[in-house]
């Protein structure tokens, strides 16, 4: 009788009939299944650049040659307004990347599709950028620079502000003057009472009379990135004029 008790106890007991080994194994998988599953790994993706430039309507981005790989970006805030935003463009395999934002001025009265001398505005447009220059050495340009005296700019501006290290760094737009030739060069292809001489260069604080003019580290930055081999341009104009 006792040896039947023992018999039938032990195919009673689970924790018996598992014995070490097998107990061991049960914890195991009792283990596994509280165990909580791996959280998937988040699909990631590098942010894609914009195809065309923001801003840029259908005409003006035509407007830029295709083998165009930089485009310095003038916004206006209007027609008549002297201030406006410069930022660089340059383009990738994926598309245009914009660099950061850069306080401005233009030309007093704004802006103008057929510039004339003297009307104190700037030129709407797309123009290549060849050649730079200044009053101080070289600071790493990429483009030809042209240093000389003969970018001394004494007087004050429409403001008051005095215009003494304006042009301590230019680039030469290429709005009816010679491509290839110094910012100085007075070639005027359209003829004279067209204009000329329109340049980025170092702002003053104020308007001007018909360049564009940023801060002298945002020229250093300018004169070190804009790279021949990748035909820069200067897209110019105000905010409407340039969504078209």
């Amino acid at each position: 009788m006792i040896r039947r008790r023992t018999a039938a106890a032990l195919l009673a007991s689970p924790l018996l009939l598992t014995g070490c080994g097998g107990g061991a194994g049960a914890a195991e998988r009792r283990t596994a299944a509280r165990r909580p599953a791996p959280a998937p790994t988040p699909a990631t993706s590098a942010p894609r650049a914009p195809r065309g430039i923001p801003g840029l309507g259908p005409e003006r981005s035509a407007a830029i040659p295709a083998r165009c790989e930089q485009a310095v970006v003038v916004t206006g805030r209007g027609k008549d307004s002297p201030l406006c935003t410069v930022v660089l463009h340059q383009r990738t395999d994926t598309g245009w990347r914009a660099g950061p934002a850069w306080p401005a001025h233009n030309a007093l009265r704004g802006w103008s599709a057929h510039h004339l001398i003297g009307d104190l505005r700037s030129p709407l447009g797309v123009y290549t950028l060849s050649d730079a220059g200044g009053l101080l050495p070289d600071p790493g340009s990429r483009l030809p620079y042209h240093r000389s005296g003969g970018f001394h700019s004494p007087g004050t501006g429409f403001e008051g502000e005095p215009l003494e290290g304006s042009f301590d760094y230019v680039i030469a737009i290429d709005y009816n003057r010679e491509p290839g030739t110094s910012p100085l060069d007075w070639t005027r292809p359209l003829g004279p009472g067209r204009g000329g001489g329109v340049w980025l260069h170092v702002d003053h604080g104020g308007p001007t009379h018909g360049c564009v003019s940023v801060a002298k580290a945002h020229m250093k930055d300018l004169l070190r990135t804009l790279d021949p081999g990748r035909h820069p341009v200067v897209v110019m104009g105000y905010a409407d004029w340039l969504a078209h």
